[in-house]
């Protein structure tokens, strides 16, 4: 969400909260970490772990004591303040990187250049019970190259008690989210309430993809293509136009969309934000609350955004087959630890479908309904869908919400892009 903190759409929450912006949103800055973390007590090789530095307080301590709890190596755990992204990308291609870290994918660059390593034969047993939005990104060529290790997902949020003053339906499609957004913000104007908030931009920055999966499409065919080439991606861009053109969005709330705030103020009747966001609903508002995944749109099904960061091994490290071990006792065998690191700092799901039906806090009401939407209805950002396909694509839908520019010249110029991008892929 960004790319982000392992969303593939918009921002992921701990990632979020790792920058002052996000900190400023919560009211909460986490310490920062040291860049050594102490090593565990196993008597064999010293392996070295890299995170991204984490903006939930208590992360950072709980990947040191699993690392101390881990007794076939030494782990020594660095917490990695700064562009994450731009630091491991360097280590990579020196002898002082890690051994084991986090990837915001992989990228596909890094598995063709040969920088990490497959670990397909450490999750080969329980793969099928990774979601498999999320596990997908994460393969290339028919090998895993890294093991997902907790999920962050979108939805939209609505206020039970403002759509049945207004008559309206929670929307499930978005014909009907376009027409309910209008009705809602016509019936509660004298409140100064807005049908939805889906951002201060309009929703350009987090929504993403996420229209074209809901019309049925994609961003990269199976095949290797353009997954968008088709006059229904215009169609349903245009109807998000429609909802910044029709005044029924809310624009210029104090935070954005990643923080309920406004949701609970009451300022929106309906708001589409992050998981992580649901504690702090339920808090507000009880029971007076629903959440959905983006609704469909003609021939398409609901469409959630999901993903996850992966933990990777570096074809540099010395350790491989010590790394790679630490890799499945850590995030395939340790289910314990899976589902506190997911749920114990923050709100997450954990990649493990099993783990997130079995988890307390993810059995009823809204938490449990957005674990079978990420499940029944996830998706996820390709290998094949690079910085510069995103970019482009996110410029043209800036122009056609908020500019009102045609869809259908914008997604061309797009499509061209995007090819472009896949032939240069391809020839890597």
């Amino acid at each position: 969400m960004t790319r982000d903190g392992g969303t593939g759409f918009g921002i992921g929450r701990r990632r979020l909260l790792a920058t002052a912006g996000g900190a400023a949103l919560t009211g909460v800055l986490a310490a920062c970490g040291s860049n050594t973390g102490r090593g565990g007590q196993g008597s064999g090789p010293a392996l070295s772990q890299w995170y991204h530095q984490y903006g939930e307080p208590g992360t950072e301590a709980a990947v040191k004591r699993y690392a101390a709890a881990y007794d076939k190596a030494r782990v020594t755990v660095q917490w990695r303040p700064g562009d994450y992204d731009r630091q491991t990308a360097a280590a990579l291609l020196t002898d002082s990187g890690p051994d084991v870290f986090e990837v915001d994918g992989p990228r596909l660059d890094q598995i063709k250049g040969g920088q990490i390593v497959d670990v397909t034969e450490q999750i080969e047993s329980v793969k099928d019970d990774f979601n498999q939005a999320v596990l997908k990104p994460k393969i290339w060529d028919g090998k895993i190259w890294a093991v997902p290790q907790t999920i962050d997902t979108q939805l939209l949020f609505y206020r039970k008690s403002l759509l049945q003053a207004a008559g309206v339906q929670p929307p499930q499609s978005v014909d009907e989210l376009v027409e309910a957004a209008k009705t809602l913000t016509r019936h509660h104007r004298k409140d100064k309430v807005k049908g939805l908030f889906l951002g201060n931009d309009g929703g350009a920055a987090v929504l993403g993809g996420t229209p074209l999966f809901a019309a049925g499409l994609s961003l990269i065919t199976e095949d290797g293509k353009v997954g968008f080439d088709d006059p229904a991606a215009a169609r349903v861009l245009g109807k998000v136009r429609q909802l910044y053109a029709d005044g029924s969005l809310l624009l210029g709330a104090p935070t954005d969309w990643s923080d309920p705030a406004a949701f609970v103020q009451g300022l929106t009747a309906m708001q589409w934000s992050g998981l992580w966001a649901l504690p702090q609903v339920k808090k507000a508002l009880g029971d007076d609350f629903g959440v959905l995944p983006f609704p469909k749109d003609g021939a398409g099904k609901p469409a959630v955004p999901v993903g996850a960061y992966g933990s990777a091994v570096s074809a540099r490290s010395k350790h491989q087959k010590e790394a790679k071990a630490f890799v499945k006792w850590l995030w395939v065998d340790g289910t314990d630890k899976q589902e506190d690191f997911a749920l114990s700092y923050g709100f997450h799901i954990p990649a493990r479908i099993s783990l997130a039906k079995k988890a307390k806090q993810l059995q009823e009401g809204a938490a449990a309904e957005a674990v079978r939407f990420a499940t029944d209805h996830g998706f996820a950002e390709p290998l094949l869908w690079t910085t510069a396909s995103r970019t482009a694509y996110q410029d043209a839908l800036n122009h056609i919400i908020k500019d009102g520019a045609n869809p259908e010249t914008e997604l061309k110029a797009v499509v061209r892009k995007v090819n472009s991008e896949l032939q240069r892929a391809k020839k890597k």
